[in-house]
C-alpha cells in the first residue's frame, strides 16, 4: 500500500523548507501529484528519487 505524504510532511521528511518543496513540485523537479489545490507525494517515489540523486565521492588518484 502506498504511503502518501502532504507538503508539510515531505518537507519535514527531507529536512527542507515547504517553500522549496512547493517550488520543486510546481517545476516538476520532484515526483508529486496535485489533488485539487493540494500537493501529495508517494513516500516510495520520493525515496527512489533521493537514491537516484546520491552523490558518490571517489578518492582522487595520488
Amino acid at each position: 500500500m502506498d504511503k502518501w505524504l502532504t507538503l508539510e510532511q515531505i518537507a519535514e521528511y527531507l529536512q527542507m523548507s515547504t517553500s522549496s518543496i512547493y517550488k520543486m513540485a510546481q517545476a516538476g523537479k520532484i515526483p508529486a501529484y496535485k489533488v485539487g489545490r493540494q500537493w501529495r507525494f508517494k513516500k516510495e517515489e520520493i525515496d527512489a528519487w533521493v537514491e537516484k540523486r546520491k552523490v558518490i565521492r571517489r578518492k582522487d588518484k595520488e
